[in-house]
């Protein structure tokens, strides 16, 4: 091959590759023109996912097709903001919340809701579920809810309280009785009890009683009643008595447990006894003294001796108006009527004595009477015309024993 053929064919290659390289340059001048104007041509946004803001240039054409470029899927319960139909301008913002599953039990009812709020009571509000100011709510009502997503509810109810003597009304929520007093702030002191087992649990309209027990040292000082001791005495009159010895009650220390529930005295048990005083038997003497009365034969005359002195005389007879029939002393004046017998003021004229009464004679003081006080006598007679014929006159008696 010549030399100028060897040339020629140098030349047509050198102009092939240089025709290459200027398609290429201009190929990818184009391309790069095409580019900035591609980029030029698309919107710039702001995206706020689920809290996360992104700054995007796109050439979507509605929100919609925004969130579809970037993966997005819209469900049911989420929110877009503006809608997904809103036209992409420039330097808009657009916000995606993602709604999530919340559990809601009450009472142990569970329930669920979609929803993008976070703070419970928003959630609450969402779902149409009311809390009441002594309801018991598993999170603060401020506060975000938790990673599981879980809100438990307790509604309270209204029961009756009593401690010891105080009752009233008070909400709580379902739980045990210890667990209701725990809440409450009611202590049980050692004997202390409630009127329901301490792991029941409580109702609405339950009544839940505590019952203050209390067991105290009670010493107290008590009479010891005497005893009496009767002794007969031939000189006092039969159907008469007389103290002797005045008893007087002994003293004893006695020692008492005591239980009172709420206040009041349940049992009280003798625990122990020491006699402080001994008592003094009362001594009695018992009249046995018979009296007897007997017609004096000589009424004239008065006896030597005696206490004399001057007494207003009436007489009655043992059918008077209020009679017996029995003296004071126990005489049967009724089937005796001539016994010599007087009526007599026994603080003046001891009963029983032996007298002799002026115009009357010889007779025993064995009889009282309403009206015969002091110097005033009342003698026996047989009939009612031998008191009216006697009358009232004052007369010398003596007092002879």
């Amino acid at each position: 091959m010549s030399n100028h053929t060897m040339k020629n064919l140098f030349f047509s290659s050198l102009r092939r590759k240089q025709t290459a390289v200027r398609i290429l340059s201009l190929i990818l001048f184009v391309t790069v023109i095409l580019f900035v104007l591609y980029q030029g041509t698309k919107t710039s946004i702001v995206v706020n996912a689920n809290g996360e803001q992104i700054e995007l240039a796109t050439h979507a054409q509605t929100v919609a097709e925004l969130l579809a470029s970037q993966d997005i899927t819209v469900a049911e319960y989420d929110k877009v903001s503006p809608s997904l139909d809103t036209k992409i301008v420039s330097g808009m913002t657009i916000t995606w919340e993602q709604a999530e599953e919340i559990f809601i039990s009450v009472d142990g009812n569970q329930s669920n809701i979609w929803t993008t709020e976070k703070v419970v009571k928003n959630i609450l509000e969402e779902a149409n579920i009311e809390v009441a100011e002594h309801d018991e709510v598993s999170l603060g009502l401020d506060t975000e809810v938790g990673a599981d997503n879980k809100i438990d509810i307790q509604k309270a109810f209204q029961l009756t309280l009593v401690d010891g003597l105080e009752e009233r009304q008070v909400w709580s929520t379902s739980t045990t009785v210890a667990n209701f007093l725990k809440q409450q702030g009611i202590t049980l002191d050692e004997f202390d009890r409630v009127e329901k087992n301490m792991e029941d649990v409580i109702t609405p309209n339950d009544k839940i009683a505590v019952v203050r027990v209390e067991k105290v040292t009670d010493v107290v000082e008590e009479s010891i009643d005497f005893a009496v001791e009767k002794k007969n005495d031939s000189s006092i009159l039969k159907g008469k008595e007389q103290v002797v010895t005045a008893g007087r009650k002994g003293t004893v220390e006695r020692t008492y447990e005591v239980v009172k529930e709420n206040g009041k005295i349940v049992t009280k048990a003798l625990t122990s006894e020491k006699v402080i005083k001994e008592p003094t038997t009362k001594v009695v003497a018992v009249g046995t003294k018979v009296v007897t009365a007997s017609v004096s034969r000589d009424n004239s005359s008065a006896p030597a001796g005696g206490k004399e002195f001057y007494v207003t005389a009436t007489a009655y007879t043992a059918g008077c108006n209020g009679c017996t029939g029995i003296t004071a002393t126990g005489l049967n004046i009724k089937a005796n009527p001539n016994m010599k017998v007087i009526a007599v003021d026994p603080n003046v004229i001891p009963l029983g004595s032996k007298v002799w009464v002026e115009g009357y004679g010889y007779a025993v003081a064995a009889d009282t009477g309403g009206a015969i006080k002091g110097n005033k006598i009342d003698i026996l007679v047989s009939s009612k015309s031998a008191a009216k014929s006697w009358g009232r006159k004052k007369v010398r008696i003596k007092v002879l024993n």
